[in-house]
């Protein structure tokens, strides 16, 4: 098969001219769906996520795996800077030639490899067709941004979205739920079928509004997490039933140990060396008792509950983190 002329990678935005470009692509390599690769192919998707940024010419925006570029050029019209992270160097090359000889051309900066292991320069906004196997890293590395972005349009698998937005008592409700809805608003914006993208997907998509609170809640982030983890091993059983599992016990155990060292009690450590893990127990069951969380399931509690939870396990010395 002879050479696509290059003018198919042009920055203009016409269906004809996009889907030709995909027609190629296709020809040329395998779109591997293990790393997420599903192209965006609708143009009214693709404007209708940019236009929802709420883009300003003064922004830097990071864009999370953007294949083809079909997010990618509209950003870069409304932009001062795009910075890609791009896993698949075949990708990153047909990016390149898209943008080759356009205005957007020295607008975008292209960062090859896995996203996950990347240092992220400064950043205003983030928009994503998310490869659904990095959605709930992605969105926590967003999150403990130093400086984190102002908003951030990502696109989900659609039971992935909905557990984003889950409220105590909600089937979805899960350790997700709670820990982003501590930290971000989340807000739906679309949903979006499994035929807008080449090669169509499995599952259905939406995509969702994430706005990191500021200013962030005075909370550790691992110590809130590390109570979720206890609290949501299995949601709808009573919260005290997560605190009677040996691992627990023994990190808890751990936890309280240097607690009880860095406030200068070695001599305590010493003395309730063979009993320490009752030790722990008995303030387990004295915090429950005092809370009236004992019997309540995780599946059912808000934010005030779980913050109850954790202000009373450090009054008594036991840390999650």
């Amino acid at each position: 098969m002879g050479k696509a002329p290059k003018k198919t990678f042009s920055m203009r935005t016409g269906s004809g001219k996009q889907v030709s470009a995909e027609k190629h692509l296709g020809s040329v390599f395998k779109f591997n769906t293990d790393l997420g690769q599903h192209i965006l192919k609708n143009p009214l998707v693709a404007q209708g996520i940019v236009d929802k940024a709420q883009l300003k010419p003064s922004d830097v925006v990071l864009e999370v795996g953007p294949g083809t570029g079909n997010l990618t050029v509209r950003i870069l019209e409304q932009v001062r800077k795009v910075v890609a992270v791009e896993m698949d160097p075949r990708m990153a090359a047909e990016l390149t030639k898209r943008v080759h000889g356009t205005p957007g051309e020295k607008k975008l900066e292209i960062m090859l490899g896995d996203f996950m292991k990347t240092e992220l320069p400064y950043f205003d906004v983030c928009i994503s067709n998310t490869p659904y196997q990095i959605s709930s890293p992605l969105v926590f590395k967003l999150i403990n941004q130093p400086r984190p972005p102002r908003v951030s349009i990502l696109m989900f698998q659609r039971e992935f979205a909905l557990r984003l937005l889950a409220r105590p008592g909600d089937s979805l409700y899960c350790r997700l739920s709670a820990n982003v809805q501590m930290w971000a608003n989340v807000t739906h914006i679309m949903k979006v079928g499994k035929n807008n993208f080449r090669p169509p997907p499995q599952v259905e998509s939406s995509v969702v509004r994430i706005e990191i609170k500021n200013p962030r809640p005075k909370v550790d982030f691992n110590e809130w997490d590390g109570l979720l983890r206890i609290v949501f091993v299995r949601k709808n059983r009573t919260i005290a039933a997560g605190f009677k599992s040996t691992t627990v016990l023994e990190i808890l155990e751990k936890n309280y140990k240097a607690y009880l060292a860095a406030s200068n009690s070695e001599t305590m450590v010493d003395d309730r060396k063979a009993s320490m893990v009752d030790v722990v127990k008995e303030l387990i069951e004295k915090v429950l008792k005092e809370t009236g969380l004992s019997d309540k399931r995780a599946g059912k509690c808000d934010q005030t509950d779980f913050l109850t939870l954790l202000y009373a396990f450090h009054q008594v010395g036991i840390h999650f983190a």
